[in-house]
């Protein structure tokens, strides 16, 4: 009988797939990084942009105000320094955000330069009345910068570089749960496997142990059955012998009282060697009888056990697979240890990823409704199997060269 069973400290691999979504985790990780990173720079310098447009439009708007002086209220030229200072150099955004404004007020005629690089240009004949009228309204063009290093630059980006840190710390959090959550799956997969393989080995030991028992039964009947066979053969010969002396005796019977005398004697023995070649026949037809029971027992018996172990502890470890009896009859008529293993880890690589199963071709010769494929394993061995019906694939059979004919007898058959 030959049984599968993972060894203690050798459990079962889990795949390709365990080590491939942790590998896409890890690059989806970092690539992730990289896009918090990229996202980071552009938001920084695309928010520097964006706050330089909307303080120009500002300035834009408090440097025309500025610029509406009175031609008969004063000084114009006084009237513009002031306006402009107090719009432009005592701005919270040019004295503490480092925004640098410059402001050109031009004349009505749109050629004569009023204000410029912060001061007045008014010429003292034209500073106020009827000449200064002429001048005015002034018109203002106004030019805004942010420096990347002035402070109000550094704030943008001292935001995003903690709103980056705050977003990579949260998801190195939630990918550190993530890992720990997969370890414990694993680790209590591996606790129930190794249960099963435990349990497994017992029920192994268990069968060995009853074969060794019934083994030593058998040889010693069949010897004991060679034993009276080689007696019964010679009691034959000694009746014929005897059948012989017999007819000699009855021959010379009239010759002798004494003859006679031998004929009756050996009539009785005759008769008991009769009556032991009975008791011996009995014993062997009895003898016969037990040891045929004895060798339907562990093969009838005992394969039955051995093929509902084995499919009940396929199916409960191939969750993707519909395995069918006859599958489960041929691994068992294997009879190869080796070879069941090879199959085994087959279904197991088509059950995890299928991807990585050596399928080597659609079956053809079958009936057009029948899309079957065949997956080699240990060589010259092949699994026949078609997609499932609930699960993702049903073995159907498995065979090696020799049987090739004979199972696809069987799959041209299947409905």
């Amino acid at each position: 009988m030959a049984i599968s069973v993972p060894k203690e400290g050798n459990p079962l691999p889990r795949g390709l797939s365990a080590l491939r979504a942790a590998t896409s985790d890890r690059m989806g990780g970092f690539r992730l990084v990289y896009l918090a990173i990229f996202a980071f720079l552009l938001l920084s310098v695309f928010t520097v942009k964006g706050t330089e447009r909307l303080l120009a439009r500002h300035f834009q708007r408090t440097v025309a105000e500025a610029v509406r002086v009175d031609p008969f209220g004063g000084s114009v030229s006084k009237q513009l320094q002031a306006g402009l200072d107090h719009a432009v150099r005592e701005s919270p955004w040019v004295r503490i955000g480092g925004v640098r404004v410059s402001p050109l007020v031009l004349a009505a005629d749109g050629m004569t330069p009023l204000y410029v690089g912060g001061r007045s240009l008014v010429s003292a004949a034209a500073d106020s009345g009827s000449a200064a009228a002429r001048l005015l309204p002034a018109t203002a063009e106004v030019t805004v910068s942010l420096p990347y290093n002035a402070v109000l630059s550094n704030a943008i980006l001292i935001v995003y570089a903690a709103a980056l840190l705050w977003a990579l710390f949260t998801y190195n959090r939630a990918v550190a749960r993530r890992e720990a959550d997969r370890i414990a799956a694993a680790v209590a997969a591996r606790d129930t496997t190794a249960t099963r393989a435990s349990q497994i080995e017992s029920e192994l030991h268990e069968v060995q142990r009853r074969l060794a028992e019934v083994e030593p039964a058998e040889e010693f009947q069949q010897e004991e059955i060679r034993s009276l066979q080689s007696e019964r053969a010679t009691l034959h010969a000694q009746l014929a012998v005897l059948e012989t002396r017999e007819l000699e005796l009855r021959a010379q019977a009239g010759k002798s009282t004494e003859l006679e005398s031998e004929r009756r004697t050996l009539e009785e023995m005759f008769e008991e060697a009769l009556v032991d070649v009975g008791r011996r026949d009995e014993e062997i037809r009895t003898l016969e009888a037990r040891l045929k029971r004895a060798s339907k027992e562990p093969t009838s018996g005992g394969r039955a056990r051995e093929t509902e172990s084995l499919g009940r502890r396929l199916r409960t470890l191939y969750k993707n697979l519909e395995i069918d009896d006859r599958a489960i009859d041929d691994l068992v008529e294997l009879r190869d240890e080796g070879m069941t293993l090879k199959a085994e880890e087959a279904m197991k690589r088509l059950s995890d990823d299928a991807d990585t199963a050596a399928v080597r071709r659609k079956v053809g010769g079958l009936p057009p409704h029948l899309s079957i494929f065949e997956l080699g394993f240990a060589g010259k061995g092949r699994i026949y199997y078609t997609r499932g019906e609930v699960r993702r694939h049903r073995i159907l059979t498995v065979g090696a060269k020799n049987s090739q004919k004979k199972d696809l007898e069987y799959l041209s058959r299947l409905g």
